[in-house]
């Protein structure tokens, strides 16, 4: 599933001469993805994180309720937004795989063998990937900070007083390893905390 017909179109040619691949069906209709999966017998689902004005959902809030309807269902996240917190997010989701974009097609039909085959496929930084998750709060107060707001207007938008986001402050520089309010913002972005408006 990929909110870009484009890519899913060319995908599917770039898939078609391997002997690997039975069968490769695409879809931009959500709402018919359940009844595709079942009446093709889909072993194992490819899907984009950002899905564009297919849906409000993500890929990731998508690939959970399908994992929650077909327990035994592959998902391979295929994505140009290969970001840490969402490769975490995938793992603790238990998600198959978390493939960049621009992989090779042979190298993207291995992975998919092996994840087809029972096993994990994730970059190999991702590994070792801890993250300290930041909390709703804490990612409404940087995208309050990102978007230019002062600290007076932050806790006056979440009814807390200065105090309180002074705390919410220190545990968010915690948690990211920095020692400011920039910095915070910075690294989120890079992190995939927050996107870019």
């Amino acid at each position: 599933m990929d909110d870009h017909e484009l890519f899913a179109q060319s995908l599917a040619i770039a898939l078609e001469g391997y002997e690997e691949i039975q069968g490769f069906y695409t879809t931009r209709d959500l709402t018919s993805l359940t009844g595709l999966i079942v009446k093709k017998k889909i072993d194992l689902v490819l899907m984009d994180i950002h899905l564009g004005t297919l849906t409000d959902q993500d890929g990731l809030a998508v690939a959970s309720r399908l994992k929650k309807e077909f327990p035994s269902l592959k998902l391979v996240i295929l994505t140009g937004y290969d970001l840490p917190v969402y490769q975490y997010e995938a793992k603790k989701l238990g998600i198959s795989g978390f493939l960049n974009k621009n992989i090779q097609p042979q190298e993207l039909v291995k992975s998919l063998v092996r994840v087809f085959q029972g096993y994990p496929c994730f970059p190999s930084d991702a590994s070792d990937l801890v993250i300290e998750e930041l909390t709703d709060t804490e990612r409404q107060i940087l995208q309050l900070i990102a978007s230019g707001k002062k600290r007076k207007e932050i806790a006056a938008k979440l009814y807390i007083s200065e105090r309180t986001l002074s705390n919410h402050l220190q545990h968010i520089y915690e948690k990211l390893e920095v020692t400011s309010a920039v910095e915070a913002v910075t690294k989120a972005l890079q992190m995939g905390y927050l996107a870019l408006k």
